[in-house]
């Protein structure tokens, strides 16, 4: 009896009016949003300018969806290009199928591009979107929940995913490898991030960490698929080629360490200039507006002055009236003025 199961979307497609809404392209959408907006924090956090990962994410992500694209066709042709199969499906990127390895390769391919049109190296662009490439692959892997593909065996555990009957697929619940993967991704990501942080990775480290910790992963939840795939002495093509590209990413660290260790000083030519110059604006425009303050509070002194004088000649004018004071000088003159005539009389 089933007690509890993640149920899986009726369709993968909400229509707006007219426009089709597809929840594989979402997911897909989101997590370049993510790659890109966390990767432009790491590198401005690297001495990089704001925007150059977008700039160079123009180049990267078409070219990784080409590659993708072609990796998942080239190893999955049957169904495209066997008997009863329509060749056209091949270019039906909305229904599902990319695969990481093309578009991770072909990707690199549009990253250096883009890379090399700013003058700026590859391997610290890569370090420092890693952990948003990862968590990219989290978001897209979602894509494959509204698509109801690339389940594993079946089980009746309490997360097992519910599929429905439907074209090239048999209903029932199975493990949710897409589910696992996403999971994995988040944690590759935190690795990452974690590494940088504790051993200042460089020149590329941070970029094959993330792959050899990916294709570990990737390793036992592809063992546990069920979809059709080429085998080769048993495994699955994508086990042999997660093998592979764990092996070549952990001799390029080691390699590296010992070649090009430490970390990139300077990741953008220019750019710690323009924050110098930027942060010296900054504190002239303060000590201008400093000057301006003191100014304004001697003005406010001197006007404070000037009205004081006219009440400081009054009160020295009325000195010396009192019953006690002396007389003034000139009371004493008006005085002896007055009383001569009497005495001449």
């Amino acid at each position: 009896m089933e007690l509890a199961y993640i149920p899986s979307p009726s369709t993968g497609v909400i229509d707006l009016g007219p426009i089709p809404l597809r929840g594989y392209a979402f997911c897909i959408i989101i997590g370049v949003f993510v790659a890109v907006w966390f990767g432009n924090k790491r590198w401005v956090a690297r001495g990089g300018r704001a925007g150059t990962v977008a700039d160079i994410a123009v180049w990267a992500v078409p070219f990784g969806l080409v590659g993708g694209r072609l990796y998942h066709v080239i190893t999955d042709y049957q169904l495209y290009f066997s008997e009863g199969q329509n060749w056209v499906d091949a270019f039906k990127i909305w229904q599902g199928g990319l695969g990481i390895w093309g578009a991770i390769a072909l990707g690199a391919v549009g990253a250096w591009i883009g890379c090399r049109r700013r003058g700026i190296p590859l391997p610290a662009w890569a370090d420092a979107l890693a952990p948003g490439i990862a968590l990219a692959q989290a978001c897209g892997r979602w894509g494959n929940w509204f698509n109801q593909e690339l389940y594993g065996k079946p089980t009746d555990l309490p997360w097992a995913l519910k599929i429905s009957e439907g074209p090239n697929r048999v209903a029932g619940t199975y493990h949710p490898t897409f589910l696992y993967e996403s999971l994995w991704c988040i944690g590759v990501a935190l690795l990452v991030i974690w590494a940088d942080r504790r051993f200042k990775l460089g020149h590329g480290r941070a970029f094959a960490l993330y792959v050899a910790a990916y294709c570990a992963g990737r390793g036992w939840i592809e063992y546990m698929r069920v979809d059709e795939a080429h085998h080769v002495l048993g495994l699955r093509l994508n086990v042999w080629t997660a093998l592979i590209v764990f092996v070549l990413a952990v001799v390029y660290m080691v390699v590296s360490a010992k070649v090009r260790p430490g970390r990139e000083e300077i990741v953008e030519p220019g750019a710690a200039e323009e924050a110098a110059a930027e942060a010296a604006g900054d504190a002239s425009e303060g000590e201008d507006g400093a000057k301006k303050a003191d100014a304004a509070e001697a003005e406010d002194a001197k006007a404070a002055d000037a009205d004081a004088g006219p009440a400081a000649e009054d009160e020295a004018d009325t000195e010396g009236d009192g019953p006690g004071d002396e007389p003034k000088v000139s009371d004493k003159l008006t005085k002896k003025d007055t009383a001569e005539p009497a005495k001449n009389g």
